[in-house]
């Protein structure tokens, strides 16, 4: 087996907490970015990844090596993300991310980076991420999914058919309604 990560979680399934110590140091960042671009809070990206990686732990036990441990992990991350979001529809409440940006409008606290673009250029740049942001947020879940894995994740398309449990024909089709959506949405900012 070549699979290091499938070598650890094998490990993890025999009660060794030094080898899931290990995943988590090898697949957090990546687990909370993708939580991030489903939830779009960071705050909750953070507390989802953790509840990922307490399912990874749960499900141990229940862990084959058939399918490359990443789409194992993101299958799980997916899935908790989902719940997350379903949770999030039923008790909307404000994110922490809104709360201190209008805090820090409402009391004009402002930190200038003075490595910084001009000012302009620097709001430019910020309002390109946020449309984005906002673009990738309004695709439907799948096509965000597998935008994100394969972009981010740098899954391939077998891989991510896996994650969302649809054919790699689908999965293709998912990512160019989702790069047409994307495209379509920020047209002003590639036209110029």
């Amino acid at each position: 087996m070549t699979d290091l990560d499938a070598e650890l979680m094998l490990r993890v399934r025999d009660g060794d907490r030094e080898a899931f110590r290990q995943l988590i140091e090898r697949h957090q960042r990546a687990v909370i970015h993708f939580c991030y671009q489903s939830i779009g809070d960071s705050w909750e990206a953070e507390d989802i990844a953790q509840k990922v990686f307490l399912q990874v732990y749960r499900s141990a036990a229940r862990y084959r090596p058939n399918a490359k441990f990443t789409t194992w992990l993101f299958t799980i991350a997916r899935n908790t993300t989902l719940n997350e979001r379903r949770r999030r529809q039923r008790h909307a409440t404000e994110s922490m991310d809104q709360l201190r940006e209008e805090t820090d409008e409402s009391h004009g606290q402002q930190f200038q980076d003075r490595r910084s673009e001009s000012p302009a250029e620097e709001l430019q740049q910020k309002e390109l991420r946020a449309r984005i942001e906002a673009a990738i947020q309004s695709l439907p879940e799948n096509q965000r999914t597998a935008l994100v894995l394969l972009r981010h994740e740098e899954m391939s398309y077998e891989e991510i058919a896996a994650v969302i449990g649809c054919s790699v024909s689908a999965t293709k089709s998912l990512l160019h309604r989702a790069r047409e959506t994307m495209r379509e949405k920020l047209r002003e900012y590639l036209s110029s």
